[in-house]
């Protein structure tokens, strides 16, 4: 189970390094468009999985696409760091943007996971 977990962890890693770059690529901008993504993608498929799990599904469903690719694809590190970023840049309302941006999109993707889920 750890071998997969680590092999799921850096899938997700390297999705979140692709699709980051995509999104910066696309759409070159200060404030971290590609990240504030995969943070919510990340917590929807998060969201998702544990409404699964709590609705009797196999939990090692949970472990290794949540632990493993979620946990790996998504970061609030990297969120917090680019904040942190903005505001020594002074750039206010980005950094602001960016702090109460992550929060409200992956607590409102969570919910909407769980919400599929329990449609399912």
């Amino acid at each position: 189970m750890t071998v997969l977990l680590a092999l799921c962890g850096g899938l997700g890693a390297a999705c979140r390094f692709a699709l980051d770059g995509a999104v910066r690529a696309r759409w070159p901008s200060r404030f971290p468009w590609g990240i504030l993504l995969v943070n919510a993608l990340g917590s929807l498929l998060l969201g998702f999985l544990t409404g699964l799990v709590a609705g009797g599904a196999d939990a090692r469903w949970r472990l290794v696409l949540g632990v493993g690719f979620c946990g790996g694809f998504t970061t609030f590190s990297t969120a917090m760091t680019d904040t942190v970023r903005l505001v020594r840049e002074r750039a206010w309302r980005l950094a602001a943007g960016n702090l109460v941006g992550t929060l409200a999109t992956t607590v409102l993707a969570a919910a909407c996971g769980y919400g599929i889920a329990d449609l399912l």
